[in-house]
């Protein structure tokens, strides 16, 4: 595992919908976090994918995160699913692919936030594993309907080979030092308090 590359980076928002939101443990962490995540998505102009379980029946993105999506000006893409994992939708390889298109499989570091940890995200981080890609899951981004299903699916994927991270530390690896024109902006937006 290596330090996130910007140049070599794309965003995965998996299922950040309404009727799960109101189920989870710690929505406002999960929220703020993801819009600050977003955010920085755009400041290093990292793109960024993100998906809808089934959208019919569990309802849209959160409005504050589909707010921040919505204001993206850095390449982005939206897909709807029904398989659990995101890879089981050809329409989200194709996405990757889409935004990153010079980047091999291998070569690729997915940045991953959503819910549920032991169901969508958890597939979908192990099936990105086995693709061969590295996947940097920002813990405060992912929960599910109880403790112990977000806790004991975060440990499973860290043993599989996912990397356990945050959105601070993602800044700063996209960014490497403060010399990187985005760190100005990048400071302010930490400082605006932390999410939770």
């Amino acid at each position: 595992m290596e330090l996130l590359d910007a140049g070599r980076s794309a965003v995965v928002i998996i299922d950040l919908q309404g009727r799960l939101m109101e189920t989870i443990v710690r929505p406002r962490l999960v929220v703020e976090g993801t819009v600050r995540l977003l955010k920085l998505a755009e400041l290093f102009r990292v793109p960024v994918v993100m998906t809808e379980q089934y959208p019919k029946g569990l309802g849209g993105t959160h409005a504050e995160v589909r707010a921040a999506y919505d204001a993206l000006t850095a390449p982005k893409l939206l897909v709807e699913k029904t398989s659990f994992s995101c890879c089981g939708e050809p329409a989200f390889a194709a996405a990757v692919d889409q935004l990153l298109p010079t980047v091999a499989m291998d070569r690729r570091h997915l940045v991953v936030a959503g819910i549920e940890a032991h169901v969508c995200v958890m597939q979908t981080a192990i099936d990105l594993l086995g693709q061969g890609s590295q996947v940097h899951l920002c813990w405060e981004c992912v929960s599910s309907r109880g403790e112990e299903y977000r806790r004991h699916a975060l440990d499973r994927m860290a043993q599989a080979g996912a990397v356990l991270t945050n959105h601070e530390s993602v800044a700063f690896e996209w960014a490497r030092d403060k010399s990187h024109p985005a760190f100005r902006a990048v400071s302010a937006l930490l400082k605006e308090g932390q999410p939770g």
